[in-house]
């Protein structure tokens, strides 16, 4: 073959190439605006892509605005990868009295009479069931399920005894499931991060600890892990928690902390439920005291046969204004987005999806690999912002067009 010839075929092969790859894009969407349907302001979202591939996205929808207050959960679905939305539905509710938890009352300016739903967490499971937990005054946990994805919803069954042998290790009298999603594992168990606090610190969320409850049965019973991360001098009040399942079959927790080295903490479990490893601080994960996710990005999402870690927080660990101290909330801003060739190792490459006012967010894929994060952000300096966006963007924008691993 001449020179000219091979030039010619190196030129066609290029240029197939690019023409395959996919154009990097960055879109946004918001699904929920503070001071809509009489909501002061939306928080704790939570996003997941069922195996029919329908994305459902909820938040916690509050009047006044902060935890203890009256607080619904709403849900919104799409059946088009995230592009188009339905209107809201209200997901939880439980009929009958309900009692304010004592160590709410204790605080200033909470109202008896609110009804609190707080902390749901959704869990695809891959033959078509949405599980769905949440809780009721950060004193009792429910359990419902959804065969249509997320149209509607089985009548909650309370399954607050499954968090009494916690006692045994930690006298709780708050708790909380997530926030975000809940994972499946391999075999079919069902695994959802919990903190646990004994209510006499502040806003009645500290101190605490975090851990797990799970179910291999479907969502019908559910068990209580082992302490994950107890609270310590150095591991100061480890609480809202994301989890992963690694390649390898184990689980890997990802921890929000108020510890004074201001980086995630990371815990590991060969079944999500026993022998946690010893709670480690990933360097490169910094920590401004705020809700984080993971998710893997798999193989049959437009993969190329790649593993990948994804994993979102506002990355940043400055104030605005004064000095920032240890142990001090940093502001929430500059949520973005990672990424992990090897399980969680290291975290090579990152991207800012929300550079001012952000916040809390989870994390997904859609069929098509298609990334959405879906998180809280806001004009103003805020803890909750103004509005819950779904950021829609491919891997060709997240890594810049140059997706690496193994």
């Amino acid at each position: 073959m001449t020179r000219f010839a091979l030039l010619a075929l190196s030129l066609l092969i290029t240029a197939s190439s690019r023409a395959g790859a996919a154009e990097p894009f960055l879109e946004k969407i918001d699904l929920f605006k503070a001071g809509e349907d009489g909501y002061k302001l939306h928080h704790i979202p939570g996003i997941v892509v069922t195996a029919k591939g329908t994305v459902l996205a909820w938040c916690e929808a509050r009047q006044k605005g902060g935890d203890w207050d009256q607080i619904d959960i709403l849900l919104r679905r799409s059946t088009d990868e995230g592009k188009t939305w339905s209107p809201f539905t209200r997901i939880a509710d439980v009929p009958g009295p309900k009692t304010k938890n004592p160590f709410a009352l204790a605080l200033k300016n909470v109202d008896p009479n609110d009804v609190t739903y707080n902390n749901p967490v959704l869990i695809a499971d891959r033959d078509g069931t949405v599980h769905a937990l949440f809780c009721l005054e950060y004193m009792r946990c429910f359990y419902m399920r959804s065969e249509d994805d997320g149209v509607s919803w089985s009548t909650p069954t309370e399954i607050t005894a499954s968090f009494e042998p916690f006692r045994k290790d930690y006298d709780w009298k708050v708790l909380a499931t997530g926030p975000d999603h809940g994972i499946q594992l391999k075999n079919g168990r069902l695994v959802v991060p919990v903190w646990l606090s004994t209510g006499t610190g502040g806003n009645a969320h500290r101190p605490s600890v975090t851990a797990t409850i799970y179910s291999d049965d479907q969502g019908k019973t559910w068990l209580a892990s082992e302490i994950a991360v107890p609270c310590t001098d150095e591991l100061i009040n480890p609480n809202e928690t994301t989890a992963v399942e690694l390649a390898d079959g184990r689980v890997m927790l990802n921890v929000r902390n108020e510890s004074k080295a201001h980086r995630r903490i990371i815990v590991v479990s060969p079944d999500g439920a026993t022998g946690w490893s010893e709670p480690k601080f990933d360097d490169a994960l910094l920590e401004p005291i705020c809700m984080g996710s993971v998710v893997r990005y798999s193989t049959e999402a437009g993969g190329g046969g790649k593993n990948r870690l994804l994993f979102s927080n506002p990355h940043n660990l400055e104030k605005a204004k004064g000095k920032a101290e240890p142990g001090k909330n940093r502001d929430r801003k500059n949520v973005s987005v990672k990424v992990s060739y090897d399980e969680g190792q290291t975290w090579p490459v990152g991207k800012s999806v929300e550079p001012g006012w952000s916040c809390y967010s989870d994390i997904a894929v859609t069929k098509s690999g298609t990334i959405l994060c879906f998180y809280g952000r806001g004009e103003e300096p805020s803890f909750a912002g103004d509005r819950l966006t779904v950021a829609r963007f491919n891997l060709e924008w997240l890594t810049d067009g140059k997706d690496g691993g193994k």
